[in-house]
């Protein structure tokens, strides 16, 4: 096997069918390959112990990784050229197990720009609570969700439609930088380098943006330099992990902001998922080889919308208990769409929300 021709059309393979991790994990007496398409992990490829060592060596020697250190995690990123002048950002992960095999997990960081938010929602009346809330002035909209549900592109693409109607000023803080966006003034969070998420936001209100996207939602100061700026008169846009929208109010007490200062700056909470879509045709979830629907169609966004006029109605004890009666709660809207037909039975109960 030449290692560069595979590693090329793998990266290439994977694009096509628009992965979002490529996993090559040690078996008993081969590497598995497997690529992770709409939330499942399908595998692809079979390979040698010695070619998919080689494969994990030559992924390491482009991220600038120490090829020799077998025992210790690393992690890494790199802009992989799959054609003339096309390029794929990829982030590394390599972990070892008790054998000295080596593991890696590629994650391939989204190219593809504007989508149509309203063709890829469960319950558009939801969409169109958010987007209401976008054309605020000024305020805080917290995203939250698993990892790969799509957070980032709903920020992205609800500001993007916002920008077609009047000319802003728009920053964003991401760690990595996950969509390339030339309208956008795109930070990327450098710890190394003293460049955080706290510093960073600080910056960008001393910058005057109309808008500032923030990738995570990670510490106290960060959660802090949010609530000021939501205060000085700016929209802030961020993601913050929750179990859902009632989870995110509780998280956000955690790193220090009171239920008062919430009050004063939430517009809304949006909890979202990526469900997999009923198909006739396959009487499942829509397979990946189905043409039914076309490969980046076979998940559907569903979006719990906090409002801020519900979240006024929210004391202090509710939090605590999470005890917080809502008519439109990710559950009922999950058993609302499984009556519709939209999902299968199996889906609402993988992603049923205990």
């Amino acid at each position: 096997m030449v290692i560069e021709k595979f590693t090329n059309f793998l990266i290439n393979n994977a694009r096509e069918y628009g992965t979002s991790d490529i996993h090559i994990l040690p078996n008993k007496e081969n590497y598995g390959i497997y690529f992770r398409l709409n939330g499942r992990m399908e595998q692809q490829y079979a390979v040698s112990i010695e070619e998919g060592s080689r494969i994990i060596s030559y992924f390491k020697y482009l991220a600038n990784l120490d090829v020799g250190e077998r025992r210790r995690p690393q992690s890494g990123s790199l802009s992989y050229e799959c054609a003339k002048n096309e390029f794929q950002d990829l982030r590394l992960s390599t972990i070892a197990n008790f054998q000295g095999r080596e593991s890696l997990v590629i994650r391939l960081l989204e190219i593809k720009t504007e989508m149509i938010l309203e063709k890829s929602t469960l319950l558009p009346q939801e969409l169109k609570i958010i987007q209401k809330f976008i054309d605020y002035k000024s305020g805080l909209i917290l995203f939250s969700g698993p990892v790969n549900s799509g957070k980032t592109t709903t920020m992205y693409e609800l500001v993007r439609n916002r920008m077609k109607h009047s000319k802003m000023q728009v920053i964003s803080i991401e760690d990595p930088v996950e969509i390339k966006e030339d309208k956008f003034l795109q930070i990327q969070v450098n710890e190394k380098a003293g460049n955080t998420y706290e510093n960073s936001l600080k910056a960008s209100l001393r910058h005057h943006p109309d808008v500032i996207i923030v990738g995570e939602i990670r510490d106290e100061e960060t959660a802090r330099m949010a609530i000021r700026g939501a205060l000085t008169g700016h929209l802030i846009i961020a993601s913050i992990h929750a179990k859902n929208a009632e989870g995110v109010i509780a998280r956000m007490n955690e790193l220090g902001i009171s239920l008062e200062m919430l009050q004063q700056t939430i517009l809304a909470i949006v909890f979202q998922k990526l469900l997999p879509i009923y198909c006739e045709l396959c009487e499942e979830d829509c397979q990946i080889y189905c043409t039914h629907h076309s490969i980046h169609n076979k998940r559907a966004a569903l979006y719990d919308v906090l409002t801020s006029e519900e979240f006024q109605k929210i004391n202090r004890e509710s939090v605590k208990e999470f005890k917080i009666e809502r008519p439109r709660s990710f559950n009922q809207l999950l058993r609302k769409v499984l009556v519709y037909g939209f999902i299968s039975e199996k889906t609402y109960y993988q992603y049923y929300i205990p």
